[in-house]
């Protein structure tokens, strides 16, 4: 990505983060593409890409798109599958935002 990019991440709790890792990158992967082990994961869309990582307390997700437009609608996308999918353990996206970066 060339340019301005903007930036936004989140950090959900989760004691299964691999389980939901490998279940967004499979799900997407029909769609668009992805890439995955079981301990980090890259969904790239159109409009900007969503990086996973699994950590100790929970899996790491960073979206990273052209513009703040764009960064709404991925964060969004990431966010309603990955609570749909966690719906029994009741997960939570809190996103930061780390704006611009030229």
């Amino acid at each position: 990505m060339t340019g301005s990019s903007f930036t936004t991440q989140a950090l959900v709790a989760t004691d299964r983060p691999s389980r939901y890792l490998v279940q967004l990158c499979k799900h997407f992967g029909h769609k668009i593409q992805t890439v995955w082990t079981e301990h980090e994961g890259e969904l790239y869309f159109d409009f900007g890409t969503a990086v996973l990582r699994t950590r100790p307390e929970g899996l790491h997700i960073t979206c990273t798109t052209g513009d703040a437009e764009a960064l709404d609608r991925l964060a969004d996308v990431v966010e309603r599958h990955l609570v749909r999918f966690g719906a029994k353990d009741e997960l939570v996206v809190a996103w930061s935002s780390t704006g611009q970066a030229a």
